[in-house]
């Protein structure tokens, strides 16, 4: 693919350069090997690592253990609340509002229909744009072997698998995370054999510890370091847990936590609704996470490094470990989990879905070290190109949106700071997308400011104040107080710019929702539409009388990649899925819109089977055209 060109030229031209400062400024070790554990869904609030008023229940030694060995942020962030976004942050190094892959599910048309919200969220990617230059190949590139298990959803097809995106090696299943008719009676031990050996949470019933049914998702990247260990290696190993299904194959953990909490051990299936962090369930999972972590991190420590001797592995690997977003805390009925005092949780902006664990270790990290600096995962990709001495073209550096952490990690800055030493001064998030988390929001030292796409307000928070826990918890706004009026203007300035800056697409309001403005009945309305199947262009004609075109464009659908969709004459309307596929996904062209705004147009490429318009109006409701397949 084109984009391998700016990395091979590093080794051609004079003109490539590095990343920032060499490894040697943190580390001795030439190729350091790299691990990002990255974990689903784990709140700030539910392991050990950071205690905020009441302690968790649940037991993560391994996780302590690491945070003894290097650096605890506890000001950490995820790119976005939810899954994807976050994944494709970390591995491009790339805001997700600029890349326009903001949510997870993406590639479909916008829909008004579904439960007619008053604002409906802007098309996005399922997928990494082609153009991306990943983690993985940046790696790849500069003489590393680089594995991903577990986890993916960056794309379901094959142009955007792992294999794809610079990985050598893959393994995307999900082991013994695999839901069961009964989750309380469904301990498999023939498919996953309990391990011979005893490992923590110990207890007066079980004081040598406790056995672990196989897991794949562990076994795979021990494997990985095994066969890779004579080479400088990348593990991107991501787990499914603890997303839901909220399930466990290991009884005896179970039973630990149920006698811990004191209550029964489940009979049945019903959901835990118990307030707080009472779902023996949910635990379970978190240390058996904490438990894949130990094993990597006791491979690493007894194994030697071939290419450093009298060195064991450990001493010669980084390993980041985080999660991609907060806590999940309700399914359905059922309690998983309370991010509290954090406000909210997974898929919004609050502190609750964005602030996240991470812990660092490696050569030349500090340890032992709570850090309490605000630092985001997009931070990984150039921190890893500094510790690693890896080099990528300037385009692509260019695109990067977060910073080295070198001098952070070594004591030499208390803050992340630009290569010319200027401290950075902010974050931000942008999430157009649910019926009630539409924000965007910035953090600036002790302020977070929340603008809300419903009515494009803003809320003001100050989590902090001289250095001491103010209010996290995002109770208290101050936006419309007189004292704070400069703070607002700040931020929101800010906000805005960062938001332009990115590229950042806004929800837009909904015609069919009947508390909008009067105005959307006179959206605009197609009156005809045409395809010219020698000039392959599309082309709608519109309605007079209604309202003005303000944008468009045009949403392609890609060629199959598993089944011949047939031809019809039918037209599908807009948001529905075709179901003789077995993946449906869009990607967004541009479009040609006449002097009177009355005609739009566009170039269908070949080999594309169906496309629908979308249009923007002056006073900027939404509007699709059914889906027209090309024949």
């Amino acid at each position: 693919m084109y984009k391998f060109l700016g990395v091979l030229s590093v080794v051609l031209m004079s003109s490539s350069i590095q990343a920032s400062d060499k490894v040697g400024s943190v580390g001795s070790i030439d190729k350091p090997n790299v691990i990002i554990f990255y974990v689903d869904d784990l709140g700030l609030r539910t392991t050990e690592l950071n205690h905020l008023d009441e302690p968790t229940p649940w037991e993560t030694p391994n996780m302590l253990e690491l945070a003894q060995k290097g650096m605890n942020f506890t000001q950490a962030y995820s790119p976005a609340p939810s899954c994807s976004p976050s994944r494709g942050g970390l591995l491009s190094g790339q805001h997700p509002a600029k890349t326009n892959f903001t949510h997870v599910s993406g590639g479909n048309i916008p829909n008004s229909k579904k439960k007619v919200p008053p604002l409906v969220s802007p098309f996005y990617y399922e997928h990494l744009s082609q153009d991306v230059l990943t983690l993985a190949e940046a790696l790849q590139e500069n003489g590393y072997k680089t594995g991903h298990v577990g986890k993916w959803h960056l794309g379901k097809r094959k142009s955007n698998a792992p294999l794809a995106n610079g990985f050598d090696f893959s393994y995307d299943g999900r082991g013994a995370h695999r839901n069961s008719d009964d989750r309380s009676k469904y301990f498999d031990d023939r498919t996953y054999p309990l391990s011979k050996e005893k490992y923590a949470p110990f207890s007066k019933k079980n004081p040598d510890g406790i056995s672990y049914p196989l897991d794949e998702v562990t076994e795979n990247a021990l494997s990985f370091v095994q066969k890779n260990k004579a080479e400088p290696f990348f593990l991107y190993l991501a787990h499914w847990m603890v997303h839901v299904p909220i399930i466990t194959k290991n009884r005896a953990l179970l039973e630990h936590y149920t006698d811990k909490l004191g209550i029964p051990f489940p009979t049945n299936s019903d959901p835990i609704t118990t307030p707080g962090h009472t779902n023996p369930f949910y635990g379970s999972m978190i240390t058996t996470v904490d438990w894949s972590l130990g094993r990597l991190m006791s491979l690493l420590e007894k194994t030697d490094d071939p290419r450093n001797p009298g060195k064991k592995l450990i001493e010669t690997t980084y390993i980041f470990f985080s999660s991609d977003n907060g806590g999940a805390e309700l399914k359905g009925t059922e309690i998983i989990t309370d991010n509290f005092p954090l406000d909210e949780g997974k898929s919004h902006v609050e502190e609750g879905g964005t602030r996240v664990p991470m812990v660092v270790s490696g050569p030349g990290v500090k340890r032992n070290v709570i850090h309490n600096g605000m630092v985001n995962q997009l931070d990984y990709y150039p921190t890893i190109l500094a510790l690693t001495d890896s080099k990528i073209d300037k385009e692509y550096k260019a695109k990067l949106s977060g910073l080295n952490l070198t001098p952070v990690f070594t004591g030499e800055s208390k803050e992340a700071t630009y290569d010319n030493g200027e401290v950075r001064k902010n974050l931000f998030w942008h999430f157009p997308h649910g019926e009630d988390s539409q924000k965007s929001a910035i953090r600036e030292g002790d302020f977070k400011l929340h603008k809300n796409y419903i009515d494009n307000s803003y809320s003001l928070y100050r989590l902090y104040k001289d250095g001491k826990r103010f209010d996290i918890e995002e109770k208290n706004d101050l936006a419309k107080l007189p004292e704070y009026t400069s703070v607002v203007k700040e931020l929101s300035t800010n906000l805005e710019r960062l938001l332009t800056e990115n590229n950042a697409l806004y929800p837009n309001l909904n015609p069919d929702y009947k508390g909008n403005p009067a105005t959307r009945t006179k959206v605009p309305a197609i009156d005809s539409s045409t395809f010219s199947k020698s000039q392959r262009l599309a082309e709608i004609t519109l309605k007079s009388g209604k309202s003005k075109l303000k944008e468009a464009y045009v949403l392609v659908q890609l060629p199959s990649e598993s089944t011949k969709k047939k031809k019809s004459k039918k037209k599908s309307k807009a948001g529905k899925k075709d179901k003789s596929n077995k993946h449906t996904t869009y990607i967004k062209l541009p479009v040609e819109i006449s002097s009177n705004a009355m005609k739009v147009s566009a170039q269908i490429p070949e080999g594309y089977e169906a496309y629908a318009f979308v249009l923007i109006d002056e006073n900027n409701f939404f509007v699709s055209s059914d889906i027209y397949e090309v024949k």
